[in-house]
């Protein structure tokens, strides 16, 4: 019986859930960074491709059975939001069948499925992250900074651009900066969410402005922008105060403007003060005209991969061309209704959360890029509605003194 015992605690051990989410983050994101450096670098070969999809692909099982572990342990794991995500998930994978099966254009069709797998692993691994674990909490610390290095170190003529450099022995497997900039954000972001000092904090905005600067990676940059006042809104204890102080640092930093970007490197991010002169603005903005005629002239059913590979709008809309205005509403809705509950159930409580900041900000981020900069579903929605139902479960189920969530 012991024996049996002994047993049967080593195969609820085969797999630990936490530990394999933070074994996942670590290889897609700050791995996926150090390996298309060494690879930009010319350090190693493309042994493995371009790294991402490969990586994730490997890592899919792993995290589906450490999900399932997860909801096991608690009663309660399982939420209305997860069913929510498996609905659209099956109507995103329905309405690609039903185009693969018409002959649709198979690589729009590929990038579509790879964006489902990329969000379901970034869902589980927002969820199940856990931040007392200080082994990978001082890892992620070192990786942030490591990566910040190495952006200021290859950075040249005020532009991280590995390409540029010509060592690569594998150039068609070297990542954009979009690549890089996304490794450095979501690394970022948790590091936000464990920060508790306004003056660490305030050190850590200018390191990723800094460095996200440097990369180009115009929708990251805003991203974290954006965020500083959102932050620094959920901590101030005097609101009034902290809109006072943010209003006045606006104005100094509109009315300097001229005086800041003559003092700034040449860079692609100073396009964003005139999009009106800047072709990937002008080219996005063709696009979702494009995608508004598509949707004019199909509002229902919209018309599916009617675009050449990479010319779909570079925001929600594509969402309403290529799965219909349910596939749109229904996304939409499950954004914006997870972002109104944040704020209203969470921004202004008293007691302050590193696990509420995580999520805010990915929600907040994902709602940003949605608006302007991607393609969606990104894997950032994941990130946000995993990192959106880990808070909420840590609320309504709270840890026990030493030891888990009841």
């Amino acid at each position: 019986m012991q024996a049996m015992g002994i047993a049967s605690k080593r195969q609820k051990r085969i797999i630990n859930p936490t530990s394999t989410a933070h074994a996942a983050f670590l290889l897609l994101f700050p791995g996926f960074f150090f390996y298309q450096t060494l690879l930009g670098i010319g350090a190693i070969p493309a042994f493995l491709g371009g790294y991402f999809t490969l990586v994730a692909v490997v890592l899919l099982l792993p995290l589906f059975f450490a999900l399932m572990a997860e909801a096991k342990s608690h009663k309660h794991y399982i939420t209305s939001l997860d069913l929510c995500l498996v609905l659209l998930a099956l109507y995103y994978l329905f309405v690609l069948a039903a185009n693969f099966a018409a002959g649709a254009t198979l690589i729009i069709i590929e990038r579509y499925v790879a964006s489902i797998i990329f969000c379901f692993e970034t869902y589980v691994i927002f969820r199940l992250i856990d931040f007392s674990d200080k082994n990978f909490v001082g890892i992620i610390v070192i990786s942030l900074l490591v990566m910040s290095v190495i952006t200021y170190y290859f950075s040249v003529g005020g532009f991280f651009f590995l390409q540029a450099l010509g060592e690569a022995k594998d150039p068609a497997s070297l990542a954009t900066y979009q690549g890089f900039a996304r490794s450095y954000i979501y690394t970022y972001l948790i590091v936000t969410a464990l920060v508790r000092s306004m003056a660490l904090r305030y050190v850590l905005y200018a390191l990723a402005t800094s460095a996200l600067f440097l990369n180009g990676a115009r929708s990251e940059f805003s991203a974290v922008l954006c965020l500083i006042p959102a932050i620094e809104m959920y901590y101030a204890k005097q609101r009034l105060y902290a809109i006072f102080a943010l209003l006045l640092l606006s104005i100094f930093l509109v009315g300097g403007v001229d005086y800041i970007v003559t003092a700034l490197p040449e860079n692609r991010i100073l396009q964003l003060l005139d999009l009106s002169h800047s072709s990937s603005a002008i080219t996005r903005q063709r696009f979702t005209e494009d995608a508004l005629r598509t949707i004019h002239a199909n509002p229902f059913f919209g018309d599916f991969a009617s675009y050449p590979d990479g010319h779909y709008a570079h925001n929600v809309l594509t969402t309403w061309v290529d799965f219909g205005l349910f596939g749109f509403v229904f996304f939409s809705a499950l954004m914006l209704w997870h972002a109104l509950w944040l704020f209203f159930n969470g921004f202004f409580s008293l007691r302050k959360s590193g696990d509420f900041v995580l999520a805010w900000s990915f929600v907040c981020a994902t709602i940003l890029w949605a608006l302007t900069a991607k393609n969606m579903p990104d894997m950032s929605v994941g990130a946000a509605l995993g990192a959106f139902a880990r808070y909420r479960f840590k609320k309504n189920y709270p840890a026990k003194p030493g030891g888990s969530p009841v």
